[in-house]
């Protein structure tokens, strides 16, 4: 997947009024590939800004990254993968052991 940035002109309507069908449009008259989904920069739609690696799903809306370790799970709400252990609230660094599914402390 590829971010394309499109000016918001392109995304305007002769009303002003913002449609990502333009944005689409836009992109694959110039690119000749027909799927495009537009990202907020604020995060306010779709979860997640569109970054290299990460991919979308059309049933949750959103941009999901990729999955740091095998035994995280995608937390369904904020499409996060969360690990199985809570990160300690101790002021410390850690670092996540999969190995041992725990976190580590850096030292």
């Amino acid at each position: 997947m590829g971010v394309h940035v499109v000016h918001e002109n392109e995304l305007k309507d002769s009303a002003g009024v913002e449609q990502e069908s333009l944005g689409i449009e836009f992109l694959t008259n110039i690119h000749k590939y027909p799927n495009w989904v537009q990202c907020w920069k604020d995060h306010s739609k779709r979860k997640h800004m569109a970054g290299v690696a990460m991919t979308y799903d059309e049933d949750k809306d959103a941009f999901i990254p990729i999955q740091n370790y095998p035994s995280w799970t995608l937390n369904e709400d904020t499409c996060i993968w969360e690990a199985p252990v809570a990160y300690p609230d101790d002021g410390k660094f850690y670092t996540w052991n999969e190995e041992t599914t725990s976190w580590d402390e850096l030292t």
